[in-house]
């Protein structure tokens, strides 16, 4: 497939609204706490008829400093025996996960976030795997997906050393910028030192792929600090790359109040440095799978998305799109069947339900036909960039132009300005309309119709 991307100017500036990033559909605003332990549990145990493999994801939510532009579920402390009691109950939810589950199914994926993963102690990571491997199958041959994301300030290289023994292939290391006024800007002081020495541990100890995190449009930044930071990423010749526009959201996110709005860039600079990041990446090799995601041509993003299996959750962009995906920890989300759940968003509460014996789902949601169907919609475009009517006709049995009349008008009135090209057979994502995709789903979204005050960051 053409997997090439167009920069341009005037319909970003024009198209520039906010929008879900898509990890789901139906998005957060939808889960209700109707769904919850015990909807959860029938579920669980009914996925188990259909079999597959599983994915896991776990949340270790401690920051030793508070990075100013931070969004995530958190805990900042320099306390690290804080720690313990949390993984305490973690290795109690994951018994209790694992007990719903046919030993039968295999781990495919297995992911540690944070928050910073390597908070914890060398010893702590050794018992979290073990407790890992005793209650559920993993594999032993280094065909899983085993990913961690790694703070290099908070990694050795005997750290990186141990990670690869306890079976994580895969890492994705946070960068974000290199300039001193941008880093004390965040509080992120991160040296080029330590971090070029994480990423050739992971060559050295044979992970299988590294991936390096950006953001643009943070304080202080220019084209030029840009310019500068994406040269030493480079050199670090990373498989993926993640480049996100910050969202300055100090209403939602209480760090980011720190962060002086008069040192942020203008649109107009944050759209310069896009457009260099895709020009300077596309140089270099690098393929755009999607959203702030970029890849060398033969990573597995980038064959997955020529082979149409490319798939997407909340970590981002997948290749394992047949897993039932099981959130552990704090504030996980998981997707099992055709249901999204997720845990208690606050440690207190997160630590009663395990000492109550619960599994700490509080809300979700189930979906519907017409939510599943959307969902493979959406999907199909954001992973695609096109959509053949007749494979969603015969697999859900409607005639797509009658099921979306009003949908199909709304993405056709992107044809004039060249975002997508509709035909008889379906709908195709044209370069210049790729940086613009979330535009694309957005119509076939019918939450975002019936509710149009909820707010999400902009799709640039």
């Amino acid at each position: 497939m053409d997997q090439s991307l167009v920069f341009d100017i005037d319909l970003i500036r024009r198209y520039d609204k906010e929008g879900p990033r898509y990890t789901s559909y139906p998005t957060a605003p939808q889960f209700h706490d109707g769904f919850d332990e015990v909807e959860y549990r029938r579920i669980a145990k009914a996925s188990n008829a259909a079999g597959g493999p599983l994915s896991l994801y776990f949340h270790i939510p401690f920051c030793d400093t508070v990075c100013y532009y931070c969004g995530c579920n958190k805990v900042v402390t320099k306390h690290r025996d804080r720690a313990a009691p949390y993984l305490e109950r973690l290795h109690k939810e994951i018994a209790m996960q694992a007990a719903l589950f046919d030993s039968s199914r295999v781990v495919e994926q297995l992911h540690w976030g944070g928050g910073t993963p390597t908070f914890i102690s060398h010893d702590e990571m050794r018992t979290l795997m073990g407790t890992t491997r005793e209650h559920f199958t993993l594999l032993d041959d280094d065909t899983g997906e085993y990913s961690i994301e790694i703070d290099p300030r908070e990694a050795r290289p005997d750290t990186i050393a141990l990670l690869r023994e306890l079976g994580f292939n895969r890492m994705s290391m946070g960068v974000q910028d290199f300039d001193p006024a941008v880093q004390k800007a965040v509080n992120r002081i991160q040296s080029l030192e330590e971090t070029t020495a994480v990423a050739n541990a992971a060559r050295a100890n044979g992970f299988k792929s590294l991936s390096i995190d950006l953001i643009y449009g943070l304080p202080h930044q220019s084209l030029t600090t840009f310019e500068d930071t994406l040269d030493k990423v480079l050199e670090m010749d990373p498989d993926r790359l993640s480049v996100f526009n910050y969202a300055h959201l100090p209403h939602l996110f209480m760090p980011q109040r720190r962060i002086n709005e008069a040192e942020l860039p203008s649109g107009q600079a944050k759209l310069d440095i896009l457009q260099y990041i895709i020009g300077r990446l596309t140089d270099a090799g690098y393929v755009f799978i999607g959203m702030d995601h970029f890849a060398k041509p033969d990573d597995e993003l980038s064959r997955a998305q020529r082979e149409h299996s490319l798939y997407r959750n909340f970590q981002g962009y997948s290749t394992h799109a047949e897993c039932d995906l099981i959130g552990l920890g704090v504030t996980s989300i998981g997707k099992v069947g055709n249901t999204y759940g997720q845990n208690r968003k606050d440690m207190d509460s997160y630590y009663q339900a395990i000492d109550a014996g619960h599994i700490p789902v509080f809300r979700g949601i189930e979906l519907s036909a017409d939510d599943v169907l959307r969902r493979e919609v959406i999907t199909q475009l954001i992973c695609h960039f096109e959509l053949r009517y007749a494979e969603i006709e015969e697999r859900f049995g409607i005639n797509f132009a009658e099921y979306f009349a009003i949908e199909i008008p709304e993405v056709e009135q992107m044809v004039a300005d060249g975002l997508v090209k509709v035909d008889a057979q379906g709908i195709e994502v044209m370069p210049a309309g790729r940086l613009l995709i979330r535009n694309v789903c957005m119509p076939f979204d019918r939450y975002l119709r019936e509710r149009r005050e909820q707010r999400f960051s902009k799709v640039i």
